[in-house]
């Protein structure tokens, strides 16, 4: 029996965090970054110099250029940046990694998370002109 209750109850804890969670998946549009909203740039550095970045964005690298990522030292630098119930957004280079880093700090974390489809690449196509990184 107490096995039982043990599985429905963190059943029922892993449901109500995954309804409290928001993920929005959006496309990447000049529209989108004109909108009162943080984003956030994962992108590697090299990256950043490569295309430029969205006027105001936080540059906070996820992953590095060979995939290697360190969770605790994104999630400290993202806190300094956004609190945990308070919309933000985002984007990478086309969206792939944003999609899989977005749905970690939604569903895992609860964070309320814009993943910006198509990345900067796609605003960059339709128009965006970004800024240049430092």
């Amino acid at each position: 029996m107490k096995k039982i209750f043990k599985k429905v109850f963190i059943a029922s804890m892993l449901l109500a965090t995954s309804l409290m969670a928001e993920l929005q998946h959006v496309w990447s549009t000049p529209a989108f970054m004109k909108k009162d909203i943080k984003i956030i740039d994962i992108r590697t550095p090299q990256e950043w110099k490569e295309t430029g970045i969205v006027k105001g964005s936080y540059t906070i690298m996820f992953f590095d250029e060979e995939g290697n990522f360190n969770v605790e030292n994104f999630m400290r630098q993202l806190n300094m940046v956004v609190k945990k119930d308070e919309p933000f957004a985002l984007i990478c280079r086309v969206g792939s990694r944003t999609g899989m880093v977005s749905e970690f700090l939604s569903n895992k974390l609860g964070y309320k998370v814009i993943n910006l489809k198509g990345g900067i690449m796609k605003a960059i196509y339709e128009g965006y002109r970004t800024v240049k990184y430092p």
